[in-house]
């Protein structure tokens, strides 16, 4: 049936776009668990209470191989495999469309909104661009072959299927990808441009903005000023690496932070990275490949433009 894919090749359709939990029993040599509902309990209670994992077991929400629901009083077996959907807990809803650039049976293009994540992750799950175009589109297998920063907007690549979707996650990797953003800016006539940018940018998990620092450059990009109005410009950033927050980092080490960037220069308080009236002016306007799987050039050009550089 379309638009219920089983998980993971388990017995359980995707809720909302989003994969059921697959959970394999571990090797227990010291004989923790007698049954499989002790195991659950003990892997899960910790994060959301013995006795709501109790529930779910009671309630038949964890099934086996075949789709039926496991007994808590089953014994345990290692190396068995169960399915189980997570709660979703309540999401702000994005308030602007996925809208779709290019679709064909390989690939679809689309255009990201600010403020919407690319997969499901933390805080973002049935929020997202997979889950959305996963249910919008009726294409339960579909996976990004990059990702897009959750503020960014602009143009994301998916694979419809999921053989697939290596050859052109390689292209992302191997920097065969021809990627131009557009970006807001204040304008600096003592900052030179165009110019290339390298530096050497560390992201450590947990903390939120990235930062550079001495040593072996691992980032490059190019900034071009494209026109100037005032005291702002519109930039051209060309990335020839794919680093976390890169162009961010660069740009706010010219002394040009983004439009509504707030990490850099300073961590705003994180209402800030939500108000939807104050988007990153931030834009991945142009991707350009040769295909791996069909052959050919493929260049695509985003429908969308920055809100603080209206046209004319």
């Amino acid at each position: 049936m379309r638009g219920r894919r089983r998980a993971a090749g388990g017995p359980l359709p995707q809720r909302g776009g989003i994969d059921a939990v697959r959970v394999r029993l571990p090797e227990d040599p010291e004989g923790l668990w007698g049954s499989v509902g002790a195991y659950l309990v003990a892997r899960f209670g910790g994060a959301i209470g013995a006795d709501r994992v109790a529930g779910m077991v009671a309630a038949g929400r964890f099934v086996g191989a075949d789709g039926v629901a496991v007994r808590g009083s089953e014994p345990y077996a290692a190396g068995r495999c169960l399915w189980f959907h997570r709660d979703f807990a309540p999401e702000e809803p994005v308030p602007f469309p996925v809208g779709v650039v290019y679709r064909d049976e390989r690939i679809v293009v689309v255009d990201k909104p600010h403020f919407l994540a690319t997969i499901p992750r933390g805080r973002h799950v049935t929020e997202t661009a997979v889950a959305r175009l996963r249910r919008e589109l009726e294409l339960p297998a579909l996976q990004p072959a990059h990702r897009l920063d959750r503020l960014t907007a602009g143009l994301l690549l998916c694979v419809v299927r999921p053989g697939d979707r290596g050859a052109y996650q390689t292209l992302f990797r191997d920097r065969r990808v021809r990627k131009e953003y557009d970006a807001v800016a204040p304008y600096d006539p003592s900052v030179a441009l165009p110019r290339t940018v390298r530096s050497r940018i560390v992201k450590e998990r947990g903390v939120l903005a990235a930062r550079e620092e001495p040593g072996e450059a691992n980032s490059e990009s190019r900034i071009e000023l494209v026109e100037r109005r005032g005291g702002t410009g519109r930039y051209r950033l060309l990335p020839a690496t794919g680093r976390t927050h890169q162009l961010r980092v660069h740009m706010n080490a010219l002394g040009l932070p983004i439009v509504h960037d707030p990490l850099y220069p300073v961590v705003e308080a994180e209402a800030a990275a939500d108000d939807f009236s104050r988007p990153l002016q931030l834009l991945a306007r142009v991707l350009e490949f040769t295909d791996p799987v069909g052959g050919g050039p493929r260049r695509f050009v985003s429908g969308l433009r920055l809100s603080a550089w209206p046209e004319g």
